[in-house]
């Protein structure tokens, strides 16, 4: 039998009061931590329901990257001839292809919390941060598929002569993947904040994804714009040192320079800091303007 005191510590302890206003620096990531398993069901519903009712499932993420390097072999290896930096064509428009398409997923996924999940922000309270991290961790899954594909295209390459080796680089490919989680949570939140007063960024964003991926480099190495006018455009960008650096993980070729690491890592804690912060700010009167 519980006791008075025993029930008073008990709602003490699991009672939340929710204030009209708060400091924006109070973000609520202990609310996060304690919510942790409505986020895994939010991944498994994110996951789930894309597939539902698809005849190939999961297996769209093997076609995807197939069909785009294929484009890119035939664009910009047998046409504008552009070197891979001794990678294999096919292995370097694969890697970048893959780390590409979970940073524009994750981007554009998070983009759009506020909008389309107003129905059930309007009805029950829990931190609204449980989105858009539920999305980047479901799109791990996906990244691990297209990421599977990219092994096994590397075991194929390697049993007809081109040698992979493995090293010990390979084990900061998940802080990598974790950089590139970071920039697409980042901005994706900020452009979330946004977008609920100011719906036009919305089509604004799908241009942008297209225009990143070119000034991403992608499709060439960082080597091969050394000696070109515009390069500073490109080492402005964060995204590069991430994607080179995730080359030269997976095969000892490539561009990594120390500063641009420390550029790259600095803008993911910005955004973070500035996504967080607008987002805690917005969540509170979005629903007026939704």
């Amino acid at each position: 039998m519980q006791t008075a005191e025993n029930i008073k510590t008990q709602e003490e302890h699991w009672d939340l009061e929710i204030k009209p206003k708060t400091n924006l620096l109070d973000l609520h990531l202990q609310d996060v931590w304690h919510y942790r398993d409505l986020m895994w069901l939010f991944v498994r519903r994110d996951f789930v329901a894309q597939y539902k009712q698809t005849v190939l499932g999961p297996v769209w993420h093997f076609i995807q990257p197939i069909l785009t390097t294929i484009m890119f072999l035939l664009v910009f290896g047998k046409i504008a001839k552009i070197p891979t930096d001794g990678i294999n064509p096919t292995l370097f428009y694969m890697s970048g292809i893959t780390i590409w398409n979970y940073f524009s997923t994750c981007l554009t996924s998070t983009s759009n919390t506020f909008t389309s999940n107003a129905a059930i922000f309007g009805k029950v309270y829990f931190p609204r941060l449980v989105i858009p991290l539920s999305v980047v961790i479901s799109n791990i899954v996906k990244f691990g598929i297209q990421f599977l594909l990219l092994l096994v295209v590397m075991i194929y390459m390697q049993f007809n002569g081109y040698p992979i080796h493995l090293s010990w680089y390979w084990l900061t490919i998940p802080l990598i993947l974790a950089l590139m989680a970071g920039i697409g949570l980042g901005m994706g939140i900020i452009i979330s904040s946004v977008t609920t007063k100011y719906r036009d960024f919305t089509v604004l964003l799908g241009f942008a994804v297209q225009l990143g991926m070119y000034i991403t480099p992608i499709a060439y190495p960082l080597s091969y714009l050394r000696n070109k006018s515009y390069k500073w455009v490109i080492d402005l960008n964060p995204l590069t040192a991430v994607t080179e650096a995730f080359r030269f993980a997976l095969f000892g070729k490539g561009t990594v320079d120390p500063n641009a690491m420390i550029y790259s890592i600095a803008f993911m804690f910005v955004v973070l800091f500035v996504g967080a912060i607008l987002f805690n700010k917005v969540e509170k009167t979005f629903m007026d303007t939704v």
